[in-house]
């Protein structure tokens, strides 16, 4: 389906778009689960300092590794295929905590995280351009925004699902073996959806030899992806966006009890309000997009956002700062969805590798959240980090959103001059 095709209207898209819905609520139903029994299992590991970087490598390392072959993959399958690959790959991830589990084997859990990973790599190149490409270019960050919506609904309900078999208080080594099985059941089932649902095939505008379309028109004077400068620069962006999506919700935890001390009753319960700011922010873009805004002002609107709340979570009071961090996770909701659709737009032939790309800079995830440890770290003069330490290391937000809103505002452009 082309640009084109795709301007006979959006009720053409209701079954794929409940189809791909489905997928992403799946998706963060089984992220929920694993999320969630991920760092139990972890912890009953018993794993030292070194070996918890090595989680996080063997996590983000599959996007870099597999990000190229991904879009072989889909180039030569298609999308709906390489979706139902990616389920198959991720179940056998899935099932290998089983064994790591019971054998309390880091090597294994080690390689069930990284095949997990491949598959998510090749779902996320699969999904996301999908969605971008599926109906017309101005409503691609609604769309996503919707995705973002059933795929967050179902990750708050995993641990909840979770309470049916389990104490999540006290979880049990030897009772972490099911909800895996579960979750790999889930997968598997959704593989073999794929392949009896009727799901279109699509193609971006001038991926077709015979297309006269301006896109065509721009990627047949180029012999490679990288010299679309665009899309190099949405790469980064997108890098940077998963850095600052991500450094909230893994540091509002120790930035609350710097701010209230190792007392407070409850610093778990901080973890949920970051989420809750993406949350609202999708269903604002559901309701704006591109009805009352532009997707391309949304991405700039949200990027000053994210500059205005970073500043106030480095300068107010730390009781106060720590809540602008629900104002940047607001920020954030609409990013993903924004930078895709402008990043590759006018790539023709090169769509699938381009995707592969924008998935490669989801490291960003493991990459800046390390800096900004390294640079808590830095600023801290005593034993526990303090307030100001945490504040010092916010810094990082400030250039990574002045980027995405040059990318925003001059960026996307480049291709056209």
């Amino acid at each position: 389906m082309t640009n084109k095709q795709s301007s006979q209207g959006e009720n053409t898209l209701i079954i794929p778009l409940l189809i791909v819905g489905v997928l992403f609520f799946v998706i963060g139903f089984g992220v929920g689960i694993s999320g969630f029994l991920t760092p139990f299992l972890r912890d009953a590991l018993n794993l030292s300092v070194t070996e918890s970087y090595l989680v996080t490598a063997a996590i983000f390392s599959a996007f870099v590794v597999f990000g190229a072959p991904a879009g072989w993959v889909i180039k030569k399958v298609g999308y709906k295929m390489s979706m139902l690959i990616a389920f198959f790959i991720m179940a056998l991830g899935m099932i290998l905590f089983v064994p790591s589990a019971n054998m309390a084997s880091f090597p294994i859990f080690l390689l069930a995280l990284f095949i997990g990973g491949i598959g998510n790599t090749l779902l996320q190149a699969a999904v996301n351009p999908y969605v971008t490409i599926i109906g017309p270019h101005e409503s691609a960050a609604m769309r996503m925004c919707l995705m973002g919506i059933m795929n967050k609904l179902a990750w708050w309900m995993g641990p909840l699902f979770l309470g049916l078999f389990l104490d999540l208080k006290n979880v049990q080594l030897s009772q972490v073996s099911f909800p895996f099985y579960i979750v790999t059941g889930i997968l598997v089932a959704l593989g073999i959806f794929m392949y009896f649902v009727p799901l279109p095939e699509v193609k971006a505008a001038g991926e077709d030899e015979n297309d006269a379309s301006s896109a065509s028109v721009y990627a047949a004077g180029r012999k490679s992806v990288f010299q679309m400068p665009h899309l190099l620069l949405g790469v980064f962006a997108l890098f940077l966006y998963v850095g600052v999506e991500t450094i909230p919700m893994v540091s509002i935890i120790g930035f609350a009890k710097a701010v209230f001390g190792e007392g407070m009753t409850n610093p778990a319960g901080y973890a949920k309000y970051v989420p809750i700011g993406m949350f609202v922010g999708y269903v604002f873009g559901v309701i704006m997009i591109p009805k009352l805004l532009s997707q391309t002002t949304a991405l700039k609107l949200f990027a000053v956002i994210g500059i205005i709340s970073s500043f106030c979570v480095i300068f107010l009071p730390g009781e106060m700062g720590i809540y602008s961090l629900v104002a940047i996770g607001f920020a954030n909701s609409i990013m993903w969805g924004a930078i895709w659709p402008l990043a590759i737009a006018d790539l023709g032939k090169f769509t699938k590798t381009g995707a592969s790309l924008l998935v490669m800079g989801i490291v960003g995830g493991a990459i800046l959240p390390l800096i900004f440890g390294f640079l808590v770290d830095l600023f801290k003069t005593g034993e526990i980090s303090s307030v100001s330490d945490y504040q010092n290391a916010y810094w990082i937000f400030i250039p990574a959103y002045l980027f995405i809103l040059y990318f925003g505002t001059w960026g996307y452009q480049i291709r056209r001059k």
